[in-house]
């Protein structure tokens, strides 16, 4: 049986959006009913069975309105299988895993979620915003670095562990949901 899914994220440059998107693209494919929404226009989770929240990487930090968005809404997330990505990393470093920011652990720890995948990002002229990153952009770390592989077989593991969920909830002797969140 389908869930209704809510992939949310926080974008400074439209990078993160794209993958938001191509999560919510595959969840689909493997038929889920999903809602890709920028954190500030979500109203609330409460239609929702699972939630993917995502956020730009910048030095180090999530969006603030990504933060605000798991600290507003961690009673709600906490009642739900919730998975966390990051994106950023660019140039040499592109595929090395960032640890999450200490706010961001925090909140997933009391949510239950797991810690956040790191998919690298995108960084160019075009969109470049700021000084800092217009400056990165004119040299050796510009360019697109999303791997769209894997960011469609995490997708896919989401779905996996959605379904594995519903399968094992048929054989479940009491109609509570499990406590915690599921690996993602």
């Amino acid at each position: 049986m389908a869930k209704k899914v809510l992939v949310a994220y926080a974008s400074k440059m439209g990078a993160t959006a794209d993958i938001a998107e191509v999560i919510g693209d595959e969840l689909r494919n493997h038929g889920h009913d999903v809602d890709v929404l920028d954190v500030t226009t979500v109203k609330g989770i409460e239609p929702y069975d699972a939630v993917v929240v995502g956020s730009a990487l910048y030095i180090r930090r999530w969006r603030k309105e990504a933060v605000r968005f798991l600290r507003h809404h961690v009673d709600e997330l906490r009642a739900r299988q919730v998975w966390l990505f990051h994106s950023g990393p660019v140039g040499p470093d592109k595929d090395q895993d960032e640890t999450m920011p200490p706010a961001v652990r925090h909140l997933a720890h009391k949510i239950g979620a797991t810690p956040a995948v790191t998919f690298p990002g995108r960084l160019e002229r075009a969109t470049a915003k700021g000084f800092l990153a217009r400056r990165l952009a004119a040299g050796d770390l510009a360019g697109d670095s999303r791997d769209w592989v894997k960011v469609r077989a995490w997708a896919a593991d989401i779905s996996a562990a959605l379904d594995a969920t519903e399968r094992s909830s048929w054989h479940r002797p009491v109609a509570t949901p499990p406590a915690g969140n599921f690996l993602g």
